[in-house]
């Protein structure tokens, strides 16, 4: 069987893999891009509800996870928001700032995908999909892989193939296992920016499903505040999602249900409205159903000049810190992103390529590099894919 023969072949044309391969391209080399599924871009397509919220001006490396937290450094400050801005405008595609920095455009997010095509044709990328990798070999300083009934070679290889969250995307741990292949470590992956699970003592707030409110959110030494969600399976919204990234299993969620009440709101309550009640006093600020499934809790029936001012001042910590104890995940079905994946301690933060195989790149979410919530898991595709693009 004869052997088609290029520059580089990455593998994967989402993001990462969009980018790489246009950047490649366009400095002149001959470039194929691979696969398996029947269209690129397929997980661009249904970010931010169809209308792909493709950066967030706020990117600074704090604000990825990795077990390297130094590692994005270069990359992000080498092809940042503004160069992918800049893009972005030359196509005269529209946007919006919809909540802290995070960029969308105003049509569809299918111009992203055909804004990256274009980059890719004008660098003369070769694009394929809807056939599977069957086998991937490195000899002779070149990578050989086999795409549906098809051979086909070059000296770099680019591992672009995400990881498995959103698994009926297509998306598989491909990327972790052709990483092993090669000797290349990886960190254990789970899912993030994912719904967590309740049980226990905690299935009594699942009977609150489709009611959010506003919260500070913490997960270890993480905190955010933003919008929590109940749902029938537990807990959800982009506070909870922020968190899910930090969370181990068997740690608490804290939730401060009033992060904007001040010190002692409550005691201060009891002293101007003496006959009012901790449910109502709850209802002024949460939702009704949330802040009676609270006051059911706190057990704190009566007025409120009924209570003791140390039972009141209990309460009002419990509001700041309710413990949840989270029995799992929604898992990568749920999941917008994957924690962990090929370690970066295998990786050059230069420029993506593989310490000890000569050529071999991988980039994007298949790298044990993940962002929060509000597109700074694609602005690292742009950034890392961009860093390989350069130098393949």
């Amino acid at each position: 069987m004869s052997t088609t023969e290029f520059d580089a072949i990455v593998l994967g044309a989402g993001a990462a893999g969009l980018m790489c391969a246009a950047v490649a391209g366009q400095r002149g080399r001959r470039v194929l891009l691979l696969d398996h599924a029947d269209q690129v871009g397929k997980k661009i397509l249904i970010s931010g509800g169809g209308r792909c919220n493709f950066t967030n001006v706020n990117t600074a490396p704090d604000r990825f996870i990795s077990a390297n937290p130094h590692f994005a450094k270069s990359a992000l400050a080498r092809y940042t928001p503004a160069d992918f801005i800049a893009l972005v405008d030359r196509y005269g595609i529209a946007y919006h700032e919809k909540t802290l920095g995070q960029l969308f455009c105003d049509g569809s997010a299918k111009q992203i995908v055909a804004m990256l095509l274009e980059e890719c044709a004008k660098g003369g990328v070769d694009v394929r999909t809807g056939q599977p990798v069957s086998d991937v070999t490195h000899a002779d300083g070149k990578f050989t892989v086999r795409f549906g009934d098809q051979n086909f070679s070059a000296p770099a290889l680019v591992i672009a193939t995400g990881g498995p969250s959103i698994p009926q995307m297509g998306a598989t741990g491909f990327a972790y296992d052709l990483a092993r292949q090669f000797g290349l470590k990886v960190v254990e992956p789970r899912p993030a920016l994912v719904p967590l699970t309740l049980g226990g003592d905690d299935v009594l707030f699942r009977t609150l499903s489709g009611i959010a409110a506003p919260v500070e959110a913490r997960a270890g030494k993480a905190a955010f505040r933003e919008a929590a969600l109940f749902t029938h399976r537990g807990l959800s919204g982009p506070a909870i999602l922020q968190v899910s990234s930090y969370w181990r299993h068997g740690e608490p969620v804290t939730i401060d249900f009033l992060p904007d009440a001040p010190n002692d709101w409550l005691l201060e309550t009891k002293r101007t409205r003496p006959r009012t009640t901790v449910r109502a006093a709850l209802g002024a600020m949460l939702p009704d159903r949330l802040a009676e499934t609270l006051a059911e809790r706190l057990a704190l029936p009566g007025e409120l000049a009924a209570q003791t001012d140390r039972k009141l001042a209990d309460a009002e910590s419990r509001l700041a810190r309710w413990d949840f104890r989270p029995n799992g995940t929604e898992g990568f079905a749920k999941a917008e992103v994957t924690v962990g994946g090929i370690s970066t301690a295998s990786l050059s933060s230069q420029t993506m390529v593989a310490k000890t195989v000569a050529n071999l790149y991988a980039v994007g979410e298949a790298v044990d590099v993940t962002g929060w919530l509000g597109g700074y898991n694609f602005q690292w595709a742009w950034a890392s894919g961009h860093a390989a693009g350069q130098v393949i």
